[in-house]
């Protein structure tokens, strides 16, 4: 695609982006999910807008922008495996779930597994320039009524005591911050028995010469220890005092040397 082709109403060119004007009429869906009891009370929408209040200085269109054409260029393999191994592991077929895409961007992995459940699904993200692109892809797809965008930051979720069924990202934990917070967080949103799944890198289910592309794009190399990022999981997991969970390491040692990367597993004590 050209970076100057216009597309869901966005121009993708770095000069010409939309205004932050845009995102205003987008501020009901924003700060009032779809979803009745979704959040937990005033408290969540001044945390909303008080996040937004920065987001134009601290959290750019141009930053919006590349992870946008990263998703549907090198990237676009990437989560439609992802969707069915999610799908698969967690036993999401046919439930009428409520689920969470923390750090969820252009929400290209939502509208993947809005092919595959029924149910909800939210895009958190610390980023509101996302949000005008995803629901409009949302809308596209036809699954406008199926999703909510939301400002919030990772440690910070604007939700009630457990909420969600499934909660779920890829690739943003690393900017968390203090991810014992946030992953207490996801804990506390989760639903007695709800799972969630967070990581970076690929699904098992990806080809190898799909992986092996995508990380060509990348340079071929990791800029992160997977081993340490593992046992840091692990460690976390601990401090939690978390007993149900599993770090995944898909495709370890493939003759290919393609690294997937790390996940972890968990589920919420009933």
């Amino acid at each position: 695609m050209n970076r100057q082709e216009d597309f869901a109403g966005w121009t993708v060119g770095m000069k010409k982006t939309f205004p932050f004007s845009g995102i205003c009429r987008f501020w009901p869906m924003l700060l009032v999910l779809t979803l009745p009891g979704g959040c937990c009370g005033p408290d969540v929408h001044r945390l909303s807008v008080d996040r937004s209040k920065t987001a134009e200085s601290e959290y750019t269109r141009e930053d919006a922008l590349r992870m946008i054409r990263a998703s549907e260029g090198r990237l676009s393999p990437v989560y439609g495996p992802l969707a069915e191994q999610l799908v698969k592991d967690l036993e999401l077929e046919r439930r009428a779930i409520i689920g969470i895409d923390i750090g969820s961007g252009p929400g290209t992995l939502i509208l993947e597994l809005c092919k595959r459940t029924e149910g909800h699904w939210i895009n958190t993200d610390i980023n509101p320039y996302f949000f005008p692109y995803f629901l409009q892809q949302a809308e596209k797809h036809g699954f406008d009524g199926r999703v909510s965008a939301i400002v919030a930051d990772a440690k910070a979720l604007p939700f009630r005591d457990n909420y969600a069924d499934v909660i779920v990202s890829r690739g943003s934990f690393w900017l968390w911050g203090d991810k014992l917070e946030a992953f207490g967080e996801i804990r506390r949103v989760l639903k007695p028995g709800g799972v969630a799944y967070i990581g970076r890198g690929f699904s098992e289910n990806l080809p190898i010469d799909v992986a092996k592309n995508v990380r060509g794009g990348q340079g071929g190399t990791l800029e992160y220890d997977v081993t340490k990022t593992a046992q840091e999981l692990r460690d976390i997991m601990t401090r939690l005092k978390i007993k149900d969970y599993r770090i995944i390491r898909p495709r370890l040692n493939n003759k290919e040397g393609v690294d997937y990367g790390v996940w972890v597993q968990f589920h919420k004590q009933k």
